[in-house]
């Protein structure tokens, strides 16, 4: 064996020290954390005859691959589930425009001077983006919805000096939540939680009244929230004004066809995902994190991310643009940084830009109505054979649904409804108790008025001892 001791094939005697050095006994512990099922067996290494002098050809490493991938299950249509990421279709001309070399191997735009093509990119996303949201100022870019949800409250915090607490009602995404606690809880800053109506699904007002006081920091609002109740935005920015905090609104964008923009809202941040525009489902990720603020100074200097903006060559007869604002750590800010986000998530926000621009704002309006019609039709036949909803509120294209009563679990109902090649619902009894056997279900332009026929007489089927 080769003793160099930098590359994997260093001898036995390096390879033990590395292992003692971080505390294992074999490299096999290294993968320990990879599901049996998901390994290559045994016994097909030994067919290979790997181990024997032998070394895994690329064909064999193929072949070994596309056994895994062909376990894969391909569900059309797409899953019902939401819970903030959704299917949506990408058209074409976006995965084609982001293959393209010039935005698909560069990075971040360190000599901002010649990267004049890529940032230009990016303040269209930028432009848009405000647009979108009403918000003068827009960065560019967060990793996804969770950590923008972080930064911003984290920000409050900045602004809102001698200020400790920010308040987050229990209707937002709880997986949101985790990313918010893990990032606050080192900061020392205290989470103060707002009940949500039991019958409507929305926020509770009257318990948000007394939650904002004079130690609130800011208060973040998810709307639609997570059971995909639409709040009422606008009484809730009354609130939070009046008690001097700052008021952070999280908008599914899609949902913007429809409602009100955060800054007709009132908001002084806004948070959100950009997934839906474009940038499929993608195994969880990588999602772009949406960001954006009111134009105030103390909002724009305590920004977390870049912006990018248009300004002119030293002649005067040429535009150009110019990274104004980058508040990492890795650049002059070092200690004093705002965040530690590290690379701009160009390629992604290229993308988001290309679907808006294709999109427009009529065909985003259409793309909602789309979503909120097909969303009512399911909430509509799956009371017809006695899944009703769970709230009484006003809702977008999701919807919590109840079953409770029927004597099956939800993960039941949801086993057999894969066998039949189709996947339901987000299951949500574990991070709602109070709700029982609750599950949430997502609609999209995707799933046509057949497909919703088809789920509830599957569900029918399965409810009444068919299935």
């Amino acid at each position: 064996m080769s003793t160099h001791p930098w590359i994997p094939n260093s001898s036995n005697e390096t390879v033990k020290k590395m292992l003692e050095a971080i505390g294992i006994s074999s490299v096999e512990q290294l993968f320990k954390d990879i599901p049996p099922e998901a390994r290559v067996s045994q016994e097909k290494w030994m067919s290979l005859e790997i181990g024997k002098g032998r070394m895994l050809s690329e064909l064999d490493a193929k072949r070994i691959i596309e056994e895994k991938l062909s376990k894969n299950k391909i569900f059309n249509p797409p899953p019902y589930m939401g819970g903030g990421v959704y299917p949506h279709y990408v058209p074409p001309l976006v995965k084609y425009i982001l293959s393209r070399g010039e935005f698909l191997t560069a990075y971040t735009p360190y000599q901002a001077e010649i990267s004049q093509g890529l940032m230009q990119a990016i303040f269209e996303y930028q432009s848009l983006m405000a647009e979108l949201l009403q918000m003068e100022v827009v960065n560019a870019s967060m990793y996804d919805w969770a950590s923008a949800i972080a930064e911003a409250l984290l920000m409050s915090v900045r602004v809102k000096k001698g200020r400790r607490k920010v308040v987050v009602p229990y209707n937002v995404n709880p997986f949101h939540l985790k990313v918010i606690e893990t990032y606050l809880w080192p900061q020392g800053v205290r989470i103060e939680r707002v009940r949500y109506d039991r019958e409507k699904g929305s926020i509770d007002i009257e318990d948000l009244k007394s939650k904002v006081d004079s130690d609130t920091a800011g208060v973040y609002l998810q709307y639609p929230n997570f059971f995909g109740v639409i709040e009422n935005a606008k009484t809730v920015g009354e609130i939070v004004r009046e008690k001097g905090a700052l008021y952070i609104t999280g908008v599914y964008p899609v949902s913007l066809g429809l409602l009100k923009a955060p800054g007709e809202v009132g908001a002084d941040i806004a948070v959100g995902d950009g997934q839906p525009f474009g940038l499929g489902l993608s195994y969880g990720g990588p999602y772009l994190g949406i960001f954006a603020v009111r134009y105030d100074q103390n909002l724009i200097r305590q920004m977390p991310g870049r912006i990018i903006g248009l300004t002119t060559t030293q002649e005067g007869d040429q535009r150009a643009f110019a990274m104004i604002l980058q508040a990492r750590e890795q650049h002059i800010k070092r200690e004093k940084a705002t965040s530690n986000i590290c690379t701009n998530e160009a390629l992604v926000a290229i993308g988001v830009a290309v679907y808006l621009s294709l999109l427009g704002k009529t065909g985003l309006r259409k793309l909602a109505e789309l979503n909120y019609y097909r969303a009512h039709y399911a909430a509509s036949r799956f009371s017809e054979i006695g899944l009703n909803r769970v709230f009484s509120g006003e809702f977008f294209n999701e919807f919590a649904v109840s079953l409770n009563g029927f004597g099956k679990t939800y993960r039941e109902v949801h086993g057999k409804l894969l066998d039949r090649g189709v996947h339901g619902g987000l299951y949500i009894g574990h991070l709602y108790p109070e709700l029982g056997e609750a599950s949430l279900w997502a609609f999209t332009e995707l799933h046509f008025k057949t497909d919703i026929d088809m789920l509830v007489d599957l569900l029918k089927e399965i409810l009444t001892g068919g299935g």
